[in-house]
């Protein structure tokens, strides 16, 4: 089989080289087993990055027969980058599987995903024995392979606020799982701050559930309850002559609707904000430069 390994890269210059060293090991010894053709690539896709990961990508292309690049024209985030690189090479090969630059995930598992691909899989994930010590991004991002139809089919969901996660498994097609254990990171340290771990976990919930919608109704709903309370007692406390307390009522009536008010705005603003970028249909990245790798150059020649 063709395969089509892709790694999204966003300032990894600390951990590329010994990247690169371990997935060419790792695609000689699978196609000494025949599980791979030769013509198979590991492509690099370079998200914006700051440091010298794209000179690094290019240097590698030129020594490494195995290793493709793609450098995005801007930082577009890992979803959009990992998708560029899902749609720039599934029409040349059977199959493609995703993994991270850090290697955290067991690229041992990449055999097991083959064979599982060779059984009619057409999509296979890589699972996590034990993901105690994963960082909250970790968890929603995985090792993944895809066959070409199923890429294929991906690339008709159109829209643009991206959640492969929760996207792959719409597609439908016959699945099945592989289990490894989770490594941890070479060098460097996480690209995912909390700013942007909480922005990709909202992005995933809005995306796929209108579930924050309904919860907002319930929300209020207890607001309602709340407030007639809190009428009932004022109403009681002026009857016994008890009116100071009525001040602490009102004010805790006025901070909580209006705080149900606000956070009911902003939920729904999500949403709206989302439709606006979904209208406008604005490309999901640009691509810069594309090279190839020596086994595809010499299998067009």
């Amino acid at each position: 089989m063709k395969l089509a390994l892709v790694v999204p890269c966003y300032n990894e210059e600390e951990v590329l080289e010994d990247t690169t060293k371990q997935l060419c090991k790792l695609f000689d010894k699978l196609l000494e087993k025949g599980k791979i053709d030769e013509d198979s690539y590991i492509l690099f896709v370079n998200d914006g990055s700051k440091d010298q990961t794209w000179n690094l990508i290019s240097k590698f292309n030129e020594q490494e027969k195995w290793v493709a690049g793609l450098n995005l024209a801007a930082n577009v985030g890992h979803q959009n980058a990992l998708y560029a690189g899902l749609m720039s090479s599934y029409k040349n090969v059977d199959a493609t599987i995703s993994i991270d630059a850090d290697l955290q995930d067991d690229i041992n598992v990449i055999e097991n995903m083959i064979d599982e691909f060779n059984k009619g899989n057409d999509i296979v994930y890589g699972v996590r024995n034990d993901r105690t010590s994963d960082s909250f991004f970790k968890r929603f991002t995985a090792q993944r392979l895809m066959s070409a139809r199923a890429v294929e089919q991906l690339g008709h969901y159109k829209e643009r606020n991206l959640f492969l996660r929760g996207m792959v498994p719409l597609i439908g097609y016959k699945t099945s799982c592989v289990y490894y254990a989770r490594k941890e990171r070479m060098a460097g340290e996480s690209k995912y701050p909390l700013k942007k771990m909480l922005s990709f976990a909202f992005d995933g919930i809005t995306s796929f559930s209108i579930k924050p919608i309904t919860m907002i109704s319930w929300v209020v709903f207890l607001a309602i309850v709340f407030s007639v309370c809190a009428m009932i007692y004022t109403f009681i406390g002026h009857f016994v002559g008890n009116t100071v307390s009525g001040w602490s009522s009102l004010m805790i009536s006025i901070w909580f609707l209006g705080g149900v008010q606000l956070l009911s705005i902003g939920v729904i603003g999500q949403y709206i904000g989302k439709t606006y970028v979904e209208v406008k249909e604005r490309p999901r990245y640009n691509i810069d430069v594309l090279l190839e790798s020596k086994s595809v150059g010499k299998e067009n020649d």
